[in-house]
């Protein structure tokens, strides 16, 4: 039995902590609220999130240096935009010989830093290479639910990814591990993006068709971005690629698809965020993509239409439209000079 502190209590966080609890380790689930971890530890319960019983053994706290006193291992699964504080706060009450894993999704907007690179700069004494990402396609109220799930863990460090891969697998969730960090955190990341996309294509009423061109493409653009920027473009046809892109473009979990479904409904922006009531990864994480591929010069006009929807009021018909109306092209030429270029 290893101790483990997943930090985050929403339904991701939450979901992980029932995979951890099951596999018989010792769980604290931090949340920064005192009213959220007394009811959990009195009901066992986690009604706004996830509308499942939990296990006995998990045990909740609102302490952060109780929750990872004496911890093997701390898995961070709070939003983008929380990282660098909670990271900061655990600087000097981090526990010797600890691993970390995040398994949050998402880019800095302005710095275009990854999850692993905030983590890195605001816990300056741990190594870089040590961090561990957990990402793939895994709505959390089916993992709750001990549904079949299959994930990849990644790291430089591969005795890092392994211990990881050891923590979390188990009967009904599989893990892989995988030394590319970067490219398994950009199709993380990215494919937020696209579900917006999705569900703004559904919202409109458009059918199998629209949606599949959407993946199809979207998925072209992720891998376009990521090889431009030194990923293994073979990532992206993997779990955190192809697979978790599937599962946020087509579910209706997908927060991110259901904020784009009230986008192609005629909602605002702002009317949304409000009605969903969760963090929505893909709204911040498009400023970010839209800079890197500014800046990266990667072709990337699914991003920059969902970007002119979300923030310069462009009507979903008329981006439609523009996507529909580029110019003819062959389909696989910048992807394929990309990875020439990679492995020439």
């Amino acid at each position: 039995m290893k101790k483990i502190a997943v930090l985050g209590a929403g339904s991701w966080g939450t979901a992980l902590s029932v995979v951890l609890a099951d596999n018989g380790h010792d769980v604290r689930l931090w949340s920064h609220r005192i009213e959220q971890a007394d009811t959990i530890n009195e009901t066992h319960r986690n009604e706004r999130y996830l509308k499942i019983d939990l296990p006995e053994t998990l045990k909740a706290y609102s302490s952060l240096q109780e929750a990872v006193a004496e911890v093997e291992a701390i898995v961070l699964v709070v939003p983008t935009k929380a990282i660098r504080e909670v990271c900061a706060s655990l600087g000097d009450i981090l526990p010797e010989d600890v691993t970390i894993v995040h398994a949050s999704k998402g880019i800095e907007p302005l710095t275009l830093k990854r999850v692993s690179e905030m983590i890195a700069e605001e816990m300056n004494d741990y190594p870089y290479e040590d961090i561990v990402v957990l990402s793939g396609p895994s709505h959390a109220e089916e993992v709750a639910l001990r549904h079949p799930t299959t994930v990849t863990v990644a790291a430089q460090n591969q005795e890092k990814a392994i211990h990881a891969q050891n923590l979390f697998n188990s009967d009904t969730f599989r893990v892989y591990t995988s030394k590319d960090i970067l490219g398994i955190e950009l199709g993380g990341a990215l494919k937020n993006i696209i579900a917006l996309g999705a569900g703004i294509s559904d919202g409109l009423g458009f059918g199998d068709n629209a949606k599949a061109a959407l993946i199809t493409r979207g998925l072209a653009e992720i891998a376009r971005l990521g090889a431009s920027l030194g990923a293994n473009p073979m990532s992206f046809l993997g779990l955190s690629g192809v697979g978790d892109l599937i599962v946020t473009c087509t579910s209706v979990h997908s927060r991110n698809w259901r904020a784009g479904n009230l986008l192609g409904k005629g909602h605002r922006l702002d009317d949304v965020l409000e009605q969903m009531g969760m963090v929505v990864e893909g709204v911040r994480t498009v400023k970010a993509a839209s800079q890197f591929a500014r800046e990266q010069n990667v072709d990337m006009p699914i991003t920059t239409g969902i970007y002119e929807i979300l923030f310069e009021d462009k009507q979903p018909k008329e981006v439609v439209e523009q996507l529909m109306s580029r110019d003819k092209r062959e389909e696989m030429d910048d992807l394929q000079n990309l990875i020439n270029e990679r492995y020439s």
